[in-house]
């Protein structure tokens, strides 16, 4: 149960605050103007243009903080929220998936790596709900199940590793185009970006502990040191 609570437990909740912050920090500097008066539509297509990337397109999408940069067909979808409005915190996450799209023409390799795995991590996410269940209803497969599962954890532990960098680098970048393109003044609007894109960065941080924390849970069952209480 310690084990549990440790491995399962506290990387949840980390995932859970780590939410609350995305979602306090974004509705916090969603309602800051910046200065500049650019939405975050126009503030990725300025960023791409200075970048010489003119194979992306940028799209509106209704789908909140589902702001997201596709490799595969060249695209930069960007909630409503964030595409029309000209606030602290669109003007950051615009520029972050922006970001993305540098590191996709610059050819920043773990972004390749992750997207090389892709893949296998769509495959394992959808075969690891009915190993889990095949280890509940029939109990007889035993070790066999666990092995499995943690293959599976293992392969998503290392997708959330890659994903690390990826997410940390695309803040970096978006953080100083930001600035260097006067999008937003330095003082209140900077600390304003970074403060959405660092509470967004914890979320990734979160997610790799719970993948972690499942792969050595099942790992320890397998090497028969589960923890248990006495």
């Amino acid at each position: 149960m310690i084990l549990w609570i440790l491995l399962i437990g506290v990387p949840i909740l980390l995932g859970l605050w780590a939410q609350m912050r995305v979602k306090g920090a974004f509705n916090r500097w969603s309602q800051v103007a910046a200065s500049s008066g650019v939405t975050g539509a126009q503030a990725a297509r300025e960023i791409l243009r200075a970048a010489n990337i003119n194979d992306v397109e940028v799209l509106e999408i209704n789908d909140m903080l589902g702001d997201h940069y596709d490799p595969t067909h060249k695209r930069l979808c960007l909630s409503t929220d964030v595409y029309n409005t000209p606030s602290v915190a669109a003007l950051g996450i615009a520029a972050h998936e922006c970001g993305h799209a540098i590191q996709d023409a610059k050819r920043y390799a773990p972004l390749h790596w992750r997207m090389a795995i892709v893949p296998l991590t769509m495959v394992v996410s959808n075969i690891l709900p009915i190993i889990i269940l095949a280890g509940l209803f029939v109990p007889a497969l035993g070790m066999k199940v666990i092995m499995i599962a943690a293959v599976c954890y293992a392969v998503l532990a290392l997708f959330q590793l890659i994903t690390l960098p990826v997410e940390f680098d695309a803040s970096r970048r978006a953080k100083v185009i930001l600035q260097q393109m006067g999008m937003i003044s330095p003082g209140t609007e900077a600390g304003g970006v970074n403060k959405v894109l660092d509470a967004a960065a914890l979320t990734y941080v979160a997610a790799f502990v719970a993948v972690l924390g499942q792969l050595l849970y099942y790992v320890l069952i397998l090497t028969g040191n589960r923890g248990e209480e006495r």
